[in-house]
């Protein structure tokens, strides 16, 4: 299998008028292929002729440093994701600084009605947050070059070009420990559709479960599975000790007690998919009894 680093830049509308499909064109995509033991294989650096927006955003004119004039030569984005596409093989896996690229791809692929990279969620990995399992806290996501700078890689191209970013972003991956890997992220532009689509894994310290699509907000907090709080390690629904509850009417919690394992913490966040429907991210971890009170006195507040 070969490690697929990419990285894009993409232009928007210069005066608010932003069409919903397409809020992000892609102009550039830059990637790197390493193989297995993280040797390189490969290079593919495009630029591409924008369609939808016509003039470039301050923005990215002045993070890019190019102007249209270099563009108006180059390829249409379906002629350049296809060569992008075909260049990358059959067997590899995405890797991206951060879960936007991704997205964006897809949504550029949708809109130029490209067949879809896939019909459910699907693997990758999201580099930027290998990075701060591996070497910093869990939580934090930074900036490429401070990944650059702590790791101590050497800076010979400048930053925020396609290439340049999927370059450097190859180069902290190549750095990070094999035992970080099973860390990978979904990205989730295509939704579960059926209930055997639905995802379920286990990480170091919690479980995640993506759900199918759901017509509404009420009709998945209907639903028993994602409601239920099973304990991941023994895989026994637990004792209810907090009842569902919400802070802003996207996140819900909720706090049980396994009698082998202690106390457990279940979050839903609501999501909707680009079809316009509702699914949801569940996880589940074990708290501590402070952090079980911290919850329980919070879910109090919130009663009337």
């Amino acid at each position: 299998m070969n490690y697929i680093v990419f990285d894009l830049e993409w232009n928007q509308s210069n005066t608010g008028q932003e069409i919903k499909e397409i809020p992000f064109e892609i102009i550039e995509i830059g990637a790197v292929k390493l193989d297995e033991e993280f040797q390189l294989k490969g290079e593919f650096h495009r630029l591409i002729k924008p369609k939808v927006y016509q003039e470039l955003h301050y923005i990215t004119r002045s993070l890019i440093h190019i102007k249209m004039e270099e563009l108006e030569d180059e390829k249409s984005f379906p002629e350049v994701a296809k060569e992008f596409l075909d260049w990358c093989g059959e067997d590899y896996i995405f890797c991206t600084w951060g879960p936007i690229d991704l997205k964006e791809l897809q949504r550029n692929m949708r809109f130029y009605q490209m067949r879809p990279l896939s019909d459910k969620p699907m693997k990758f990995y999201d580099v930027q947050k290998l990075f701060s399992i591996g070497f910093e806290d869990k939580k934090t996501r930074r900036a490429l070059e401070h990944a650059v700078d702590v790791l101590q890689i050497e800076k010979d191209i400048p930053f925020h070009r396609a290439f340049s970013d999927a370059y450097y972003t190859a180069k902290v991956l190549s750095r990070i420990e094999e035992s970080v890997f099973h860390n990978y992220s979904f990205d989730v532009f295509a939704a579960p559709k059926t209930k055997k689509e639905e995802i379920k894994v286990i990480f170091d310290n919690y479980m995640k479960y993506i759900s199918r699509e759901f017509n509404d907000k009420a009709e998945a907090l209907s639903d028993k599975e994602v409601l239920s709080i099973r304990c991941y390690l023994c895989r026994k629904n637990v004792k209810r000790k907090i009842g569902w509850f919400s802070t802003n009417g996207k996140h819900y919690y909720a706090a049980g007690f396994c009698d082998i394992h202690g106390h457990i913490r279940a979050k839903i966040r609501m999501k909707k998919s680009e079809d316009k429907k509702i699914y949801v991210v569940k996880t589940i971890k074990f708290i501590s009894e402070d952090d079980f009170n911290a919850l329980d006195e919070k879910r109090t507040k919130m009663k009337p």
